[in-house]
């Protein structure tokens, strides 16, 4: 069975440990202890508990926004925005990840992006690649 420590529930979820422990401590969020005493989250639950509130912001933005069948929705600080006369490169930092996209210079503008705007990139997209990561810590229940 796959676990993950607080630090990496934590980046996963793109929150502090501290919060992860809270979540923890109230029983939000499952957790037992491992055989070094350290507090581990199991794979599965994580996978729900993020589900979860993914779900919950998901929906807070559709009623905020509107309607979207867009589900991939990165919420984020505008970090570069470059622009020339047609194109513009806007990229937003979501948390850990980077997400850059390249719309009409006008579509920008009309959206007032600019460095330091809160932002969200909603994405749409036909061929998504997964890849494995490694890193998990594998446990039996035996």
């Amino acid at each position: 069975m796959n676990t993950f420590g607080i630090g990496d529930a934590a980046a996963l979820l793109g929150v502090s440990a501290d919060t992860v422990r809270r979540w923890v401590d109230s029983g939000r969020l499952d957790a037992r202890r491992d055989e070094n005493g350290r507090r581990v989250v199991d794979g599965a639950a994580l996978a729900a508990f993020a589900r979860s509130t993914a779900a919950g912001d998901a929906r807070a933005d559709s009623e905020r926004l509107g309607w979207s069948s867009a589900r991939n929705r990165f919420r984020g600080i505008v970090t570069d925005v470059r622009k020339d006369t047609v194109m513009a490169q806007v990229e937003i930092q979501a948390g850990p990840y980077r997400v850059v996209s390249l719309m009409s210079a006008e579509a920008a503008d009309e959206l007032g992006l600019r460095v330091g705007v809160l932002a969200t990139a909603v994405v749409k997209s036909t061929n998504v690649m997964v890849e494995r990561t490694e890193g998990a810590r594998e446990h039996s229940l035996e």
